[in-house]
């Protein structure tokens, strides 16, 4: 690979080389940049400094930058879809007769220009479009954080009386950050436990999902436990709306849990031999976790008319995490349709989609 990159100008030999890797995790700092636009901007940086000088060498330049960030990052299923996607762009836009330079130049000022106004543009339209969808007095039920869902969701409490109920989103919490944003923008929500969703469900007219990643078979890859809330709404009759910018369609097409494209190839595989002793942990909201120890050697906890402090919340051990899934696939029959910016598509016409962009 490293051949690779010096031939296609990613190390000139007067210069250090470009880190596209530090590029991808700056443009990540800000919060409202999501990892397909990050990979994007960074790969447009890429173009910048390639001392490539024709379309061939450069477009291996951003090949390999590419592979670079996706073999460094452990769950690169989204940023691997703004990738596709802008290889595909510099691959197919017409020269019309420029030179080289300017040619380049011209592609480096639209994916800057695309990188600035395509997530604020695109979550418009989609916000615009599941506006119709989403009834005066209705209950939403939405699964984590998702600033496309959330866009959504305050655009409607403008307009319509809305309720929300929001996961939690174990393990990484970020349920509780789409109920403060939802509560900080005066939407009515209520946050609830992962394990209630079966629970609520009755009350809810619809559920609203975002995306990491829609894949050819028009099925989902979002934050985990997205299948399972799919799962239960479907059995309960309740449609299941997926929000997801077009940026995010990945041409993928797993079979199952087990055929993502992730590095983390030990996710719950079933023990070799027993555990020592059970490790315990406390966390706390907005903190990070903290060992707590065996149960053995803890003081025995206070009875209830006891008015101390609680004892602390027991959960998995940061390896017990680690050992868990980041996300999971929900399969294209339990969704019942997809909002995008490029239109209200059902889970096959994401595949045309895919198809007409991808096809030479």
């Amino acid at each position: 690979m490293l051949d690779n990159a010096i031939r296609a100008g990613l190390e000139p030999s007067q210069s250090p080389p470009f880190d596209v890797i530090a590029a991808y995790r700056r443009n990540l700092l800000d919060e409202d940049t999501s990892m397909p636009i990050a990979a994007v901007l960074a790969l447009t940086e890429l173009l910048a400094v390639s001392k490539a000088e024709t379309m061939y060498e450069l477009v291996e330049a951003l090949k390999v930058g590419a592979a670079i960030l996706k073999q460094a990052t452990p769950n690169p299923i989204s940023l691997t879809a703004g990738c596709d996607l802008f290889i595909r762009y510099v691959s197919t836009a017409r020269q019309e007769d420029l030179a080289f330079a300017t040619h380049k130049e011209a592609l480096i000022r639209e994916g800057n220009l695309y990188a600035r106004n395509a997530a604020e543009s695109c979550r418009e339209k989609i916000s615009h479009l599941a506006l119709g969808f989403i009834p005066d007095d209705g209950v939403i039920l939405i699964h984590s954080f998702s600033r496309v869902v959330l866009q959504a969701l305050i655009n409607a409490h403008k307009r319509k009386r809305v309720s929300v109920y929001v996961t939690e989103a174990r393990p990484r919490g970020l349920g509780i950050k789409a109920f403060d944003a939802l509560t900080a923008a005066g939407v009515p929500s209520t946050l609830v436990l992962d394990s209630a969703v079966a629970y609520v469900m009755d009350r809810v007219d619809l559920v609203l999902v975002g995306s990491e990643a829609v894949v050819e078979s028009g099925g989902l890859i979002n934050a985990v436990g997205s299948y399972q809330v799919a799962i239960i709404a479907k059995a309960a009759n309740k449609p299941l709306y997926a929000l997801a910018e077009s940026y995010k369609f990945l041409r993928s097409f797993p079979l199952s849990q087990y055929d993502l494209p992730i590095h983390n190839s030990s996710v719950l595989r079933l023990p070799t031999q027993k555990p020592s002793h059970p490790s315990t942990l406390t966390v706390s909201h907005g903190s990070p976790a903290v060992y707590a120890p065996p149960a053995a050697e803890r003081p025995a906890a206070p009875h209830l008319s006891d008015h101390s402090s609680p004892a602390p919340t027991l959960t998995m051990t940061p390896e017990q995490l680690a050992n868990n899934p980041d996300v999971d696939y929900t399969r294209p029959d339990l969704i019942a349709l997809v909002f995008s910016d490029v239109g209200i598509l059902t889970p096959s016409g994401v595949s045309q989609y895919l198809v007409n962009i991808f096809s030479d």
